[in-house]
Protein backbone atom coordinates (compact mmCIF):
# COMPACT_ATOMS: atom_id res chain seq x y z
CA UNK A 1 0.00 0.00 0.00
CA UNK A 2 1.74 3.60 -1.03
CA UNK A 3 0.44 6.93 0.77
CA UNK A 4 0.72 9.87 -1.40
CA UNK A 5 -1.08 13.41 -1.61
CA UNK A 6 -4.01 11.70 -3.47
CA UNK A 7 -4.77 9.34 -0.17
CA UNK A 8 -8.01 9.37 1.06
CA UNK A 9 -8.05 9.34 4.96
CA UNK A 10 -10.17 7.45 7.53
CA UNK A 11 -9.78 7.51 11.08
CA UNK A 12 -11.18 4.84 13.74
CA UNK A 13 -12.08 6.43 17.47
CA UNK A 14 -12.26 4.50 20.37
CA UNK A 15 -10.81 4.57 23.80
CA UNK A 16 -8.70 2.44 24.42
CA UNK A 17 -7.48 1.73 21.24
CA UNK A 18 -4.85 -0.83 20.93
CA UNK A 19 -7.21 -4.03 20.87
CA UNK A 20 -9.00 -2.67 17.29
CA UNK A 21 -8.43 -4.53 13.98
CA UNK A 22 -10.45 -2.62 11.94
CA UNK A 23 -7.03 -0.95 10.33
CA UNK A 24 -5.27 -3.68 9.46
CA UNK A 25 -8.20 -4.89 7.58
CA UNK A 26 -9.02 -1.99 5.62
CA UNK A 27 -5.54 -1.08 4.89
CA UNK A 28 -5.12 -4.47 3.35
CA UNK A 29 -8.69 -5.16 1.58
CA UNK A 30 -8.36 -1.78 -0.28
CA UNK A 31 -4.96 -2.58 -0.95
CA UNK A 32 -5.88 -5.70 -2.50
CA UNK A 33 -8.04 -4.19 -4.76
CA UNK A 34 -5.73 -0.68 -5.32
CA UNK A 35 -8.14 2.15 -3.61
CA UNK A 36 -5.68 4.88 -2.51
CA UNK A 37 -7.02 4.79 0.99
CA UNK A 38 -5.80 4.12 4.52
CA UNK A 39 -7.00 3.95 7.84
CA UNK A 40 -5.70 5.22 10.58
CA UNK A 41 -6.33 4.73 14.26
CA UNK A 42 -7.03 8.00 17.05
CA UNK A 43 -6.39 7.40 20.84
CA UNK A 44 -9.71 9.45 21.72
CA UNK A 45 -10.07 10.01 25.50
CA UNK A 46 -13.66 11.16 26.75
CA UNK A 47 -13.10 15.02 26.94
CA UNK A 48 -11.77 15.25 23.48
CA UNK A 49 -14.40 13.43 21.67
CA UNK A 50 -15.77 17.08 20.69
CA UNK A 51 -12.48 18.85 20.26
CA UNK A 52 -11.53 15.86 17.04
CA UNK A 53 -14.52 15.28 15.31
CA UNK A 54 -14.74 19.27 14.70
CA UNK A 55 -11.18 19.35 14.04
CA UNK A 56 -10.52 16.64 11.66
CA UNK A 57 -12.85 17.98 9.03
CA UNK A 58 -10.48 20.71 8.28
CA UNK A 59 -8.49 18.35 6.19
CA UNK A 60 -10.01 18.06 3.09
CA UNK A 61 -9.03 14.77 2.43
CA UNK A 62 -10.02 13.20 5.46
CA UNK A 63 -13.22 11.78 4.69
CA UNK A 64 -14.94 9.78 7.07
CA UNK A 65 -14.52 8.06 10.75
CA UNK A 66 -15.37 4.67 11.70
CA UNK A 67 -16.54 4.21 15.58
CA UNK A 68 -16.17 1.56 18.13
CA UNK A 69 -16.34 1.37 22.09
CA UNK A 70 -17.31 3.91 24.05
CA UNK A 71 -18.51 6.67 21.77
CA UNK A 72 -21.09 4.64 19.40
CA UNK A 73 -24.32 6.34 21.20
CA UNK A 74 -22.52 10.01 21.90
CA UNK A 75 -21.39 10.67 18.52
CA UNK A 76 -24.83 10.70 17.25
CA UNK A 77 -24.87 14.12 19.13
CA UNK A 78 -22.52 15.35 16.49
CA UNK A 79 -24.67 14.38 13.47
CA UNK A 80 -26.46 16.64 11.07
CA UNK A 81 -28.02 13.56 9.38
CA UNK A 82 -28.72 9.76 10.10
CA UNK A 83 -29.29 6.75 8.58
CA UNK A 84 -32.52 4.85 9.47
CA UNK A 85 -30.55 2.07 10.91
CA UNK A 86 -28.49 4.67 13.26
CA UNK A 87 -31.90 6.97 14.06
CA UNK A 88 -33.88 4.05 15.50
CA UNK A 89 -31.19 2.39 17.75
CA UNK A 90 -29.51 6.00 18.41
CA UNK A 91 -25.84 4.67 17.74
CA UNK A 92 -23.47 5.26 14.81
CA UNK A 93 -20.13 3.24 14.16
CA UNK A 94 -19.27 4.93 11.09
CA UNK A 95 -19.54 9.19 10.38
CA UNK A 96 -18.77 10.35 6.64
CA UNK A 97 -17.70 14.09 6.65
CA UNK A 98 -19.96 16.53 3.34
CA UNK A 99 -16.73 18.79 3.16
CA UNK A 100 -19.26 21.45 1.67
CA UNK A 101 -22.07 21.41 4.49
CA UNK A 102 -19.43 21.11 7.13
CA UNK A 103 -21.09 18.30 9.14
CA UNK A 104 -21.17 14.33 10.19
CA UNK A 105 -24.03 12.28 8.79
CA UNK A 106 -23.73 9.00 10.93
CA UNK A 107 -24.66 5.03 9.72
CA UNK A 108 -24.46 2.32 11.58
CA UNK A 109 -23.63 -0.79 10.20
CA UNK A 110 -22.84 -3.60 13.41
CA UNK A 111 -26.63 -5.39 12.89
CA UNK A 112 -25.57 -6.03 8.89
CA UNK A 113 -22.40 -6.90 9.42
CA UNK A 114 -23.10 -9.60 12.19
CA UNK A 115 -25.59 -10.96 10.43
CA UNK A 116 -23.37 -10.94 6.50
CA UNK A 117 -20.97 -12.86 9.18
CA UNK A 118 -23.56 -15.35 10.26
CA UNK A 119 -24.78 -16.41 6.55
CA UNK A 120 -21.35 -16.50 5.52
CA UNK A 121 -20.44 -19.03 7.54
CA UNK A 122 -24.17 -20.86 6.78
CA UNK A 123 -25.94 -19.75 9.96
CA UNK A 124 -29.40 -18.76 10.07
CA UNK A 125 -31.42 -17.10 12.16
CA UNK A 126 -35.08 -18.04 11.34
CA UNK A 127 -37.48 -19.83 14.05
CA UNK A 128 -34.51 -20.21 16.65
CA UNK A 129 -34.74 -18.31 19.87
CA UNK A 130 -31.83 -16.02 20.77
CA UNK A 131 -30.14 -14.55 24.10
CA UNK A 132 -28.39 -11.11 23.66
CA UNK A 133 -26.10 -9.71 25.98
CA UNK A 134 -26.09 -5.84 25.87
CA UNK A 135 -28.01 -3.01 24.74
CA UNK A 136 -24.99 -0.80 24.07
CA UNK A 137 -24.18 0.63 20.74
CA UNK A 138 -23.24 -2.16 19.22
CA UNK A 139 -25.92 -4.45 20.77
CA UNK A 140 -28.67 -2.15 19.65
CA UNK A 141 -27.84 -2.65 16.21
CA UNK A 142 -27.16 -6.47 16.75
CA UNK A 143 -31.27 -6.47 18.34
CA UNK A 144 -32.91 -4.60 15.12
CA UNK A 145 -30.84 -7.06 12.23
CA UNK A 146 -31.24 -10.71 14.38
CA UNK A 147 -35.15 -9.33 14.71
CA UNK A 148 -35.79 -8.86 11.19
CA UNK A 149 -34.61 -12.52 10.67
CA UNK A 150 -37.78 -13.56 12.42
CA UNK A 151 -36.35 -15.52 15.34
CA UNK A 152 -38.46 -17.43 17.62
CA UNK A 153 -37.82 -15.38 20.33
CA UNK A 154 -35.12 -12.96 20.96
CA UNK A 155 -34.33 -11.81 24.76
CA UNK A 156 -32.31 -8.98 25.23
CA UNK A 157 -30.37 -8.67 28.70
CA UNK A 158 -28.26 -5.61 29.43
CA UNK A 159 -26.57 -5.31 33.06
CA UNK A 160 -29.09 -1.74 33.94
CA UNK A 161 -32.25 -3.37 33.05
CA UNK A 162 -34.20 -0.39 31.98
CA UNK A 163 -31.81 0.16 29.04
CA UNK A 164 -32.71 -3.60 27.82
CA UNK A 165 -36.57 -2.79 28.88
CA UNK A 166 -36.02 0.80 26.65
CA UNK A 167 -34.73 -1.29 23.81
CA UNK A 168 -37.00 -3.59 23.59
CA UNK A 169 -39.83 -0.71 23.22
CA UNK A 170 -38.01 0.79 20.76
CA UNK A 171 -37.85 -2.69 18.66
CA UNK A 172 -41.28 -3.49 19.42
CA UNK A 173 -42.26 0.04 17.63
CA UNK A 174 -41.11 -1.03 14.15
CA UNK A 175 -43.75 -2.10 11.85
CA UNK A 176 -42.17 -4.82 10.48
CA UNK A 177 -41.30 -6.59 14.10
CA UNK A 178 -44.94 -6.67 15.07
CA UNK A 179 -44.91 -10.22 15.27
CA UNK A 180 -41.57 -10.92 16.14
CA UNK A 181 -41.44 -11.83 20.11
CA UNK A 182 -38.70 -9.55 21.63
CA UNK A 183 -38.30 -9.21 26.03
CA UNK A 184 -36.10 -8.42 27.96
CA UNK A 185 -34.52 -11.14 30.32
CA UNK A 186 -32.03 -11.97 32.17
CA UNK A 187 -28.59 -13.86 31.22
CA UNK A 188 -28.89 -17.58 31.57
CA UNK A 189 -28.28 -18.96 28.20
CA UNK A 190 -30.03 -22.37 29.20
CA UNK A 191 -32.51 -22.95 26.48
CA UNK A 192 -31.07 -21.08 23.61
CA UNK A 193 -30.11 -21.85 20.28
CA UNK A 194 -27.78 -18.79 19.79
CA UNK A 195 -26.24 -16.23 22.00
CA UNK A 196 -24.88 -13.07 21.41
CA UNK A 197 -22.06 -11.33 23.60
CA UNK A 198 -22.73 -7.86 22.19
CA UNK A 199 -20.87 -6.19 25.75
CA UNK A 200 -17.03 -5.28 26.06
CA UNK A 201 -16.49 -8.14 28.29
CA UNK A 202 -13.79 -10.55 26.69
CA UNK A 203 -11.23 -7.63 25.84
CA UNK A 204 -9.25 -8.78 28.02
CA UNK A 205 -8.39 -12.64 29.43
CA UNK A 206 -9.29 -11.22 33.06
CA UNK A 207 -12.75 -10.13 32.13
CA UNK A 208 -15.55 -11.27 34.22
CA UNK A 209 -18.12 -13.62 31.99
CA UNK A 210 -21.28 -11.88 30.57
CA UNK A 211 -23.24 -14.87 31.31
CA UNK A 212 -22.85 -17.86 33.63
CA UNK A 213 -21.09 -20.05 31.28
CA UNK A 214 -22.03 -23.45 33.27
CA UNK A 215 -25.34 -23.24 32.00
CA UNK A 216 -24.36 -23.55 28.47
CA UNK A 217 -26.18 -26.42 26.74
CA UNK A 218 -23.88 -28.47 24.03
CA UNK A 219 -24.94 -27.64 20.66
CA UNK A 220 -25.75 -23.96 21.27
CA UNK A 221 -24.19 -21.53 18.56
CA UNK A 222 -21.97 -18.81 20.82
CA UNK A 223 -21.24 -15.55 18.99
CA UNK A 224 -19.13 -13.10 19.82
CA UNK A 225 -18.97 -9.08 18.33
CA UNK A 226 -15.57 -8.50 20.18
CA UNK A 227 -12.58 -8.71 18.15
CA UNK A 228 -9.53 -9.99 19.08
CA UNK A 229 -6.65 -12.73 17.99
CA UNK A 230 -7.92 -16.13 18.77
CA UNK A 231 -10.63 -16.98 21.33
CA UNK A 232 -12.24 -14.97 24.10
CA UNK A 233 -12.89 -16.29 27.57
CA UNK A 234 -16.55 -16.90 27.04
CA UNK A 235 -15.62 -18.79 23.42
CA UNK A 236 -13.13 -20.86 25.32
CA UNK A 237 -15.91 -21.68 27.70
CA UNK A 238 -18.39 -22.42 25.11
CA UNK A 239 -16.06 -24.36 23.10
CA UNK A 240 -15.17 -26.40 26.71
CA UNK A 241 -18.64 -27.16 26.74
CA UNK A 242 -19.02 -28.65 22.94
CA UNK A 243 -20.82 -25.43 21.58
CA UNK A 244 -20.64 -24.39 18.43
CA UNK A 245 -18.60 -20.71 18.51
CA UNK A 246 -18.69 -17.59 16.23
CA UNK A 247 -15.33 -14.96 16.64
CA UNK A 248 -16.14 -11.27 16.67
CA UNK A 249 -13.89 -10.36 13.23
CA UNK A 250 -16.68 -12.02 11.31
CA UNK A 251 -18.91 -9.57 12.15
CA UNK A 252 -16.13 -7.03 10.91
CA UNK A 253 -15.73 -9.31 7.94
CA UNK A 254 -19.55 -8.32 6.99
CA UNK A 255 -19.84 -4.98 7.65
CA UNK A 256 -16.10 -3.28 6.05
CA UNK A 257 -17.84 -3.82 2.38
CA UNK A 258 -20.96 -1.70 4.16
CA UNK A 259 -18.88 0.68 5.84
CA UNK A 260 -16.59 1.36 2.35
CA UNK A 261 -19.47 1.69 0.37
CA UNK A 262 -20.73 4.58 2.78
CA UNK A 263 -17.84 6.32 2.91
CA UNK A 264 -17.56 6.53 -0.93
CA UNK A 265 -15.15 3.60 -1.69
CA UNK A 266 -16.13 0.59 -3.78
CA UNK A 267 -14.84 -2.08 -2.06
CA UNK A 268 -15.75 -5.37 -3.37
CA UNK A 269 -16.48 -8.59 -0.66
CA UNK A 270 -13.82 -10.72 -2.79
CA UNK A 271 -11.28 -8.52 -1.90
CA UNK A 272 -12.05 -8.56 1.64
CA UNK A 273 -8.75 -9.55 3.53
CA UNK A 274 -9.70 -12.74 6.48
CA UNK A 275 -6.50 -11.52 8.54
CA UNK A 276 -7.81 -11.83 11.57
CA UNK A 277 -7.96 -15.15 12.81
CA UNK A 278 -10.60 -17.59 13.04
Amino acid sequence: MGIDGHTQLVGIMANPIAHVRTPQLFNESVARQGLNAVCVPFHVLDNDVSRVLQGVGGARNFIGMIVTIPYKERVIDFCAELTETAKLVGSANVLRFDHEQGAWTGGNFDGEGFIAGLRGRGYDLRGKRVLLLGSGGAGKAIAYSVALEQPAELVIYNRTMARAEELVERLRSVAMLANVHIQAGDNDPAGFDVIINATSLGLHDNDEFPMPVERLLSGSLVCEAVVRNGNTPLLAAAEHKACNIHHGQHMLYGQIVQISGFLGFDLRAEHVAHILGP
